[in-house]
């Protein structure tokens, strides 16, 4: 599969490395295409770089994984989505990182939805800390859990493929509506790794009676 990577930060680069290793083709985009294409070379051999416009055009799944205050701007460098699965998993994070700055009524997968209103789009990883993609999302016997949400069946199905091939186990969260829960769940897991000094290396696990 042809994956697009609109961000090469820490979450944009991890994904992108593990799933390359599962040998999809990745093309990392920034608004920098030489620093993607830079980045790129030291990653793994089915991994390019070049600008947001590139890897939208490329993708059939594309992962915005900038921060919230860039989000705008790269959906319109992005160009047409139509048709492609767009994976959102930015939090609406307020500048100190203690809040949202949506919620309740709506939130940033909502809003990408309506700034993106062709594409398919899917919230997920927006709860999950870039360390525990660059290491391993298994602890002990347990795989971390990435819940995600929707409105496309088929779109949300692909999505959840991807989380499980890496090692994740995916959990279905419902409708796009339901991004209000998960982007606090987000801030919860900041909280609890920065505020609590609990690290990064933790994640969050649905368990079953």
């Amino acid at each position: 599969m042809n994956i697009g990577i609109i961000g090469t930060g820490n979450m944009g680069s991890g994904l992108g490395k593990a799933w390359a290793a599962k040998g999809h083709k990745i093309l990392l985009g920034s608004r920098d295409p030489q620093k993607a294409k830079t980045l790129a070379k030291t990653m793994a051999l089915n991994i390019s770089g070049g600008s947001i416009a590139e890897a939208a055009a490329f993708g059939e799944v594309v992962l915005l994984a900038t921060p919230w205050t860039a989000a705008t701007d790269a959906i319109k460098a992005a160009g047409p989505l139509g048709g492609k699965i767009l994976i959102d998993c930015t939090n609406p994070l307020t500048p100190d990182m203690r809040g949202l700055t949506l919620g309740h009524t709506t939130s940033a997968g909502e809003v990408v939805a309506k700034w993106a209103p062709e594409a398919k789009v899917v919230k997920a990883f927006n709860h999950i800390f870039a360390q525990i993609v660059h290491s391993s999302p298994q602890f002990g016997g347990q795989s971390a859990s990435v819940f995600y949400c929707g409105n496309d069946p088929g779109a949300k199905a692909t999505v959840a493929g991807l989380a499980k091939e890496i090692g994740f186990e995916p959990i279905d969260a419902g409708p796009l509506q339901n991004a209000r829960v998960l982007e606090p769940l987000g801030l919860l897991c900041i909280q609890l790794a920065y505020g609590l000094a609990m690290g990064t290396d933790v994640a969050m696990k649905l368990i079953r009676r």
